[in-house]
């Protein structure tokens, strides 16, 4: 360990001396490190991406503010990440040109990147359905936007309509199709925001990153345990939480799959995730229940438009490994946005189904 890193975690109030800090776990965002002090105890230091998060006050505000509402909902201290204070009292610290924080490390837990079982899903729409339940009377209003527009879909459609009109690359004649796909849809994917700011939608704190890694499960008991990585918590809509982890967790191929036939939206994960969700949920509002297919695919065919603006932008944001790998990734979303389409009666059929059980 390099002794730059001992210098950080000096500043923190840890139980004892640091004597390893080694790089830990697989995240994009922030630089994630596991740190042991001469007593045994774990630690998770991180260093904060400041280019993703300009405002990092207000996100370690929104952190600090929403870790403490959940402590007071839960007796298990494991259920929620706490923050290890600075040695002047701060949930973070300035210094080496970056930011940094630590959490206690949660002990005795498993981090799945992909769903071995069905169950495994079920756990993680328990993992949020909960999250969102817990958080129904915290005053989401006052969160702070980490990355602002990030699910407002008629705003990604802005930038795609700039990006296409400015065609940098000049790629937009060879990809024709799927500029159509994602016009046709463009009135329907600003239904949700649409609804929200009428009122018709309640305005709710959102993880916004709602895929299986970021539930930590019971090592012993395999059950949802704690929600991770909490950059993204904002205002927002249940339907971004609910639809990304359908986006995600439902889709039967890689992200980037260049055999489409080989994408599709599985109906029987889609049930398995709304029965966790709408059960450790019981706050939804009949409307939310209503949208939820509509918020599945919202989040699926926005996520498609990020892929392809980027795709005709020259690849700038999302980072790619070969030629064409941001339009292989907006080829797969909006095929699954079609499949929905093809399946949209059963998926409202299920929602019905599993709302019911809980009424």
């Amino acid at each position: 360990m390099s002794e730059a890193l001992f210098e950080i975690l000096r500043g923190f109030r840890l139980d004892a001396e640091p004597v390893s800090c080694e790089p830990y776990g697989c995240g994009h965002i922030n630089a994630t490190y596991l740190a042991v002090t001469a007593s045994g105890r774990r630690y998770i230091l991180q260093k904060i991406n400041h280019h993703t998060f300009c405002d990092v006050a207000g996100l370690m505000e929104n952190i600090t503010s929403v870790t403490e509402f959940l402590r007071t909902k839960t007796d298990d201290p494991r259920s929620v990440l706490t923050l290890v204070k600075t040695a002047d009292g701060a949930s973070y610290l300035h210094a080496q040109e970056g930011y940094w924080r630590v959490y206690d490390f949660v002990e005795d837990t498993i981090c799945l990147q992909q769903p071995e079982t069905d169950e495994d899903f079920y756990q993680s729409a328990v993992g949020f359905g909960t999250f969102q339940q817990l958080l129904a009377e915290f005053p989401a209003e006052k969160l702070h936007e980490t990355i602002p527009n990030f699910h407002n879909t008629p705003d990604r459609y802005r930038a795609f309509l700039e990006t296409l009109e400015r065609d940098p690359m000049r790629r937009a004649a060879q990809v024709q199709p799927e500029i159509e796909f994602a016009l046709a849809r463009q009135s329907e994917m600003a239904a949700l925001q649409t609804a929200l700011k009428a009122g018709e939608l309640p305005l709710r704190v959102t993880h916004n990153d709602t895929k299986l890694n970021n539930v930590l499960l019971d090592a012993k008991t395999r059950k949802a345990l704690c929600v991770i990585d909490l950059d993204t918590v904002m205002p927002g809509s249940s339907l971004y939480d609910f639809g990304d982890s359908i986006r995600f967790g439902a889709a039967t191929a890689a992200e980037d799959e260049r055999d489409l036939s080989r994408m599709e939206m599985s109906l029987e994960r889609f049930r398995v995730f709304t029965r966790g969700y709408v059960r450790s949920c019981p706050g939804l509002t009949q409307k939310e229940l209503e949208l939820l297919p509509l918020g599945a695919k919202t989040m699926t065919m926005e996520c498609g438009v990020r892929f392809l603006t980027d795709y005709l932008d020259g690849d700038h944001y999302f980072a790619v490994h070969r030629d064409g790998q941001n339009l292989d990734r907006a080829r797969t979303q909006f095929r699954l946005v079609a499949d929905m389409e093809k399946k949209w009666n059963e998926m409202q059929k299920i929602v019905a189904e599993e709302a019911n059980k809980e009424r």
